[in-house]
């Protein structure tokens, strides 16, 4: 996030994301639904995209990308 300028914002977000992830880096299914998970995160990044330039549209298609590749 630093690298795309957003680093001042990963402060808030880091414990919105708290315990989706094991200590080993690997997503916690057990803890959390992983389209519960992905759709946090694009609520989440639309926020970050409004305060940082005022449009939400520049995260649409987050969630689609991001279970059509990962969700297996």
């Amino acid at each position: 996030m630093g690298q795309l300028g957003l680093g001042r914002q990963f402060g808030r977000l880091a414990p919105q994301l708290d315990g989706a992830f094991r200590a080993d880096g690997v997503f916690a299914h057990d803890r959390l639904r992983f389209v519960d998970f992905v759709d946090d995160v694009e609520e989440l990044l639309e926020e970050v995209a409004w305060q940082e330039w005022g449009n939400k549209k520049a995260v649409d298609g987050f969630e689609e990308y991001m279970l059509r590749h990962y969700s297996g």
